[in-house]
C-alpha cells in the first residue's frame, strides 16, 4: 500500500489543498474547508488501502 501511496502523495495532497481552499472561500467558514480537508484526507487513506486489496486480488487471479 504504501508504494501506491507514495506515487500519489503529492499530486493527492495538493488536490485536497485547493478543494479544501475553494470550499473555505466559496462558503465563507474556515471550518467548513477544514471539513472537508479532514473528509477527503480519510477518503484518501481508504482509497490506498482498498487499491491495495484490489491489486492483490487481481495479482492472485489465474489467468485464463
Amino acid at each position: 500500500m504504501i508504494e501506491r501511496y507514495k506515487k500519489t502523495f503529492v499530486p493527492m495532497q495538493a488536490f485536497i489543498l485547493v478543494v479544501a481552499l475553494a470550499a473555505a472561500v466559496w462558503s465563507g467558514h474556515v471550518e467548513v474547508g477544514a471539513a472537508f480537508f479532514v473528509v477527503m484526507q480519510i477518503g484518501a487513506i481508504f482509497g490506498a488501502i482498498w487499491g491495495h486489496r484490489l491489486k492483490l486480488k487481481v495479482e492472485r487471479m489465474p489467468i485464463r
